[in-house]
């Protein structure tokens, strides 16, 4: 059998946690800003865990990590 290859695209967007969880970076933050309220910008700051529903997907597209 051939390897797995690693989705490049997801691997460069989701990381581990050190408990094993997948940490991604928040949405919608990076142009048209000027209708969005500073309230809702400073809430698309830092990151969020992966929704549990898209966990499977996600071991899938990054096999090894």
């Amino acid at each position: 059998m051939p390897k797995m290859k690693t989705h490049s695209g997801a691997a460069k967007r989701f990381s581990k946690t050190g408990s094993g969880k997948w940490k991604r970076n928040k949405a919608n933050a990076q142009h048209i800003l000027t209708k969005k309220s500073p309230k809702r910008i400073r809430g698309f700051r830092g990151t969020t865990l992966v929704a549990p529903s898209d966990v499977k997907a996600l071991n899938r597209l990054i096999p090894g990590a």
